[in-house]
């Protein structure tokens, strides 16, 4: 198990990639909103959103792809508590960052929270949409098993 692991590139942390991808469409489009609304400091608390959005993705991508290699179990953990213990890093790290610097709050916060889930949603719909050809058409399956029933009992 371990060697096909190994021969494996790590989906997690090519899941995170794809994620930021998109980031090069969300990131300007958030700098330049925020630039606009709140101003120069709004656009520089913005990009120090985007930073924290990007990292928290990336320290992910490589937390899970590590824990997958390790065991199924860890991966569940990681999977299970990971996710909170990234969400209290995020919310950590923008406090850290509103105590020692002079930041637009407000911009540094809705940056964060909606390009997280704006990428999020974004991949998920992605991944959503790749299907096996199998499950591309449920209606065509339905009609079948309806007339492999009629058929044993007819």
């Amino acid at each position: 198990m371990e060697h096909y692991l190994a021969a494996r590139p790590p989906a997690e942390w090519n899941l995170a990639l794809s994620m930021l991808r998109r980031m090069v469409i969300v990131g300007p489009l958030a700098l330049a909103i925020f630039g606009v609304v709140r101003g120069l400091r709004g656009a520089i608390a913005a990009a120090i959103g985007l930073a924290i959005v990007v990292g928290y993705y990336l320290l992910s991508g490589m937390l899970m792809s590590r824990l997958a290699r390790i065991s199924l179990g860890a991966y569940h953990a990681g999977a299970l508590f990971g996710f909170v213990a990234r969400l209290g890093l995020t919310a950590a790290t923008m406090l850290a960052v509103a105590a020692l610097l002079e930041v637009d709050r407000l911009a540094l916060g809705l940056t964060v929270i909606s390009t997280y889930l704006a990428i999020l949603l974004w991949e998920a719909a992605r991944l959503g949409r790749k299907r096996t050809p199998l499950q591309s058409n449920p209606v065509e399956g339905t009609r079948s098993a309806e007339k492999r029933s009629t058929r044993s009992h007819g």
